[in-house]
């Protein structure tokens, strides 16, 4: 199932309750090790990042009794006041949207991790924030595998070159890549996303793996997550399936 599927067959029940959670996060953690087993590989290889985006405070809470560590969120003034109101729990934050370099400092004072990393210049705000405050960050480079004006992320063919500037700032500790497919209903237009970014992925080990840290792939979504297990996600980021339907659409979060 794709992203267009779940956009035209609304399929997310709504968690409110602690037990609401546990019942979704077991049914996309099932799918995840069934899915991961049809491509041969060990379900632990791959992890599940909740993404709690315009989700209120109050359900997040029960979805960290319900046993959600780390969670994704796509705006940097949301994740900060999240972060701010629910600092008593143990949450661990990752920003997996993009990022305008004057909310740098606010990511480098909290979050464990930044998954939209695509320019220099995001790189060096970061780092002289980081470097500031006296510690490191874990970085995904955001790759635009679906050559469409309506995502963030560099084009394939500009991977190389940023990667080989990233030691620069030693603050920034690359963990891999992460992409967001082609929005489809067709998993054959949608698969070569995945595929191009393991691709690139695996050119780089072979140039230079230390420039590709673990070599993580964070790829996939509530509509796609399987078909990116399928073809290597490490990493995948999971809301609607988990918290339920959102009201606003994901093109909120992308350029206009």
């Amino acid at each position: 199932m794709t992203a267009s599927d779940s956009a035209k067959q609304p399929e997310y029940t709504t968690a409110v309750e602690v037990a609401d959670f546990r019942h979704n996060i077991a049914a996309v953690q099932a799918r995840i090790d069934a899915a991961a087993q049809r491509a041969g590989r060990d379900p632990s290889e791959v992890e599940l990042l909740p993404v709690s985006k315009t989700v209120p405070e109050e359900r997040i809470i029960n979805a960290v009794a319900a046993g959600c560590r780390r969670l994704g969120e796509n705006k940097v003034q949301e994740a900060k006041r999240k972060h701010g109101n629910l600092a008593d729990l143990d949450v661990a934050w990752s920003v997996i949207g993009h990022l305008q370099t004057n909310k740098a400092k606010d990511v480098a004072a909290f979050a464990a991790e930044f998954q939209a990393l695509d320019s220099l210049r995001v790189a060096e705000a970061l780092d002289r924030r980081l470097q500031a405050a006296g510690r490191a960050l874990d970085v995904y480079v955001q790759v635009n595998t679906s050559d469409e004006d309506s995502k963030y992320g560099l084009d394939p063919e500009e991977l190389p070159a940023l990667l080989k500037q990233l030691p620069n700032y030693s603050s920034l500790r690359v963990r891999g890549l992460m992409t967001l497919a082609l929005f489809s209903d067709d998993a054959e237009r949608v698969r070569p996303c995945f595929q191009k970014l393991r691709g690139l992925r695996d050119r780089m080990r072979e140039e230079n793996p230390d420039l590709i840290g673990d070599g993580g792939l964070s790829m996939g979504m509530s509509g796609d997550y399987e078909l990116a297990i399928e073809e290597g996600s490490t990493c995948v980021r999971v809301g609607q399936a988990i918290f339920g339907a959102r009201a606003t659409p994901d093109s909120m979060y992308w350029p206009s």
